[in-house]
């Protein structure tokens, strides 16, 4: 599985971050309480959560607590802890800095979520002006099958005029996918084998597919597939509106 570049600096920072952090706090460390060098060390795993996915926040909350114990507790340079107090103290740094890195991860996936629909709504809102504004349905279904490509992260598709031909795997209006007569649960195998069919329906009527050649190992959400199914139905409605169509 590959990683965004912002998660693999996460991941680099959440364990040079506390190490750095609880090293600058040496000098400190008998004129501090441990409770604020603890919260200090906080801070550090707020920001790394932040930027971070939430794997980057815990990792970061515990290697806090263990350059928190090696270098600002007594013994010295020890992961050993004599005072309960310090003992406790630790404890409180771990278990505060992994509820900090959950909802700090939690903040950054909503952003991406809000983001993400923001982005759905201008591709939809686009096509249906696009729909309204051309004479060509064909520049409706090639903006269509690009935004298609975008959305569902695909290797290729193509758009097929015409009859239904074969049975193909099926994209359908609520996101579900079909094949031959049952259900496939995407989410949990993943696309299946070939090709899938996506219809563009304009007023009750077939106008043709959208053909999607997935990428391996890549499963859209739900969220995506309705936008999907959305934007080929404004091809749908492109195509009907600019003359006869066949049904299938």
């Amino acid at each position: 599985m590959s990683y965004p570049l912002r998660d693999r600096i996460a991941l680099v920072a959440a364990l040079a971050g506390p190490f750095l952090a609880a090293l600058v706090l040496v000098p400190f460390r008998t004129n501090l309480s441990n409770t604020n060098l603890a919260l200090i060390l906080v801070v550090v795993v707020v920001a790394v959560s932040a930027n971070g996915n939430r794997f980057a926040g815990a990792l970061t909350a515990l290697s806090s607590a263990a350059w928190f114990d090696f270098f600002l507790t007594q013994p010295y340079q020890r992961f050993t802890i004599d005072d309960s107090k310090d003992i406790e103290t630790a404890a409180l740094l771990l278990a505060v800095g992994l509820a900090v890195s959950q909802l700090a991860a939690r903040a950054r996936r909503l952003q991406v979520i809000t983001v993400t629909d923001a982005g759905h709504l201008a591709r939809i809102h686009d096509t249906a002006q696009l729909v309204q504004a051309t004479a060509s349905p064909d520049a409706v279904v090639d903006q269509v099958r690009r935004q298609l490509v975008d959305v569902l992260q695909l290797r290729g598709c193509r758009f097929e005029y015409g009859s239904l031909l074969g049975r193909p795997p099926r994209l359908e209006q609520d996101g579900t996918v079909v094949v031959g007569r049952g259900r496939w649960d995407i989410d949990r195998f993943g696309w299946p084998e070939g090709e899938i069919e996506l219809r563009a329906i304009g007023g009750g009527h077939y106008c043709g597919r959208f053909m999607l050649r997935p990428t391996p190992g890549v499963v859209p959400p739900l969220r995506a597939r309705l936008v999907a199914v959305t934007l080929a139905d404004h091809a749908g409605a492109a195509l009907d509106t600019a003359g006869p169509v066949l049904d299938g």
